[in-house]
């Protein structure tokens, strides 16, 4: 142990009440500033991840769209051949439109996305997400009409007033010529299943019914509007996704799940940074707490610095006294920032006390998840600052003239 670090921790402890008092408000505004820092952080993980595996949950991770918005017929030989990919876990076919639905309450306008149920619980989680009701859109008859099943959202189903069995209708328009005697297609279908995803968006505007039953309400025949793939690892999307587009003769649209959905995303990313950085001036802020505790200790210790500099300590050891403390503060705040943020996260995640709009949001809980990376980052940035704003008191001291502090 050399003796700068041992004066230094001395210090820490004595002093005037004042002084000390500073020294403790100074840790406290570091340990602050890094707890707020790093637990913004992992709840922008959190918040990321949550999003990244409910969005994916539905829409999968990658998407392939014929160009010019026309549909793809040989969708079965597609999905077939993409299936044999290295790195493809699973292809479906779906049909996605709009269509408007009416209960005995009420009335909406509505996403329709067709599936086939056996090769979509393959490629997404719709199954896993049913909570009522059954994963199945079997037909039932009704008083001599044969009705087939709908897996509609929890939200939309109270908005439309309806529950496990009853009966809606879907209008549609699609490949109707638009003139004045032009009338909407019309499909009965009961509810079989009530699905939650917790994402608002897909809870209250979409509903499930077979890609048989999609083809003939929308007119397209043996055909779908889509192809989304899942695959071993979601981040080889974007790797793969032009080997994919190759393979298939440049013929589609393929599009990975980080550029399908890059405006979210990208906008989570710039926030985590923009918050990040003003979470900082905390630390900033304790920073300069720092400079005016060193100053006070240097003008408190004037005699003491004299009598060091007259046993021969040297202007950079009296220079290392003060940093030394500096980042003794630094390190106090920082351990205490790591655990008072680590304690809140369990806190969050065990009992859900931070809720958010589901509407606003696409997710009603505010998950957190700790990244080791973050802390270490936000610690050293931490030291960074402190270092920095120790500098300026410990010239100070080292500066001071032994003949002055004696002359007093």
């Amino acid at each position: 142990m050399n003796y700068e670090s041992f004066i230094a921790r001395r210090y820490l402890k004595s002093g005037r009440f004042f002084v000390s008092v500073s020294t403790w408000i100074t840790i406290l505004g570091v340990t602050l500033g890094v707890a707020v820092v790093c637990f913004v952080m992992s709840m922008h993980n959190g918040f990321e991840t949550e999003i990244r595996t409910r969005l994916l949950g539905t829409t999968s991770h990658i998407s392939i769209f014929p160009l010019n918005n026309q549909l793809i017929d040989n969708y079965r030989e597609l999905v077939d051949s993409i299936e044999t990919i290295p790195g493809v876990k699973a292809a479906s076919a779906f049909i996605y439109y709009k269509a408007a639905i009416a209960s005995a309450s009420a009335g909406d306008g509505i996403i329709i996305r067709g599936i086939d149920s056996a090769s979509e619980m393959r490629t997404s989680k719709v199954a896993e997400d049913v909570k009522i009701g059954d994963y199945s859109f079997e037909p039932i008859v009704a008083d001599g009409d044969t009705i087939p099943g709908m897996i509609i959202g929890g939200d939309l189903a109270d908005r439309m007033g309806v529950y496990l069995g009853s009966e809606v209708v879907l209008y549609s328009l699609r490949g109707e010529d638009l003139h004045r005697r032009s009338r909407p297609r019309v499909a009965k279908f009961y509810i079989s299943g009530i699905f939650e995803t917790g994402m608002y968006e897909f809870d209250a505007n979409m509903a499930y019914i077979s890609l048989h039953d999609a083809q003939r309400l929308f007119r397209l025949g043996d055909a779908v509007t889509t192809i989304h793939l899942k695959l071993d690892n979601i981040y080889d999307a974007e790797k793969m996704a032009p080997q994919i587009d190759s393979i298939l003769g440049y013929k589609y649209d393929v599009v990975p799940w980080n550029i399908l959905h890059k405006n979210l995303f990208t906008w989570i990313a710039i926030e985590k940074k923009v918050l990040f950085l003003g979470f900082i001036l905390i630390v900033l802020v304790a920073a300069f707490s720092i400079i005016s505790t060193l100053v006070m200790l240097t003008m408190e210790k004037r005699e003491e610095i004299g009598i060091l500099k007259t046993i021969g300590s040297t202007p950079a050891s009296i220079r290392k006294i003060f940093v030394y403390k500096g980042l003794v503060i630094a390190g106090f705040g920082v351990v205490l920032g790591w655990g008072i943020a680590l304690f809140f996260s369990y806190i969050q995640n065990k009992f859900g006390i931070i809720t958010l709009p589901s509407e606003i949001y696409f997710i009603s809980y505010l998950p957190i998840e700790t990244h080791i990376l973050d802390y270490l980052y936000a610690g050293a940035l931490t030291f960074v600052i402190c270092f920095l704003a120790s500098l300026y008191p410990a010239t100070q001291a080292a500066r001071l003239s032994v003949i002055e502090v004696l002359r007093r």
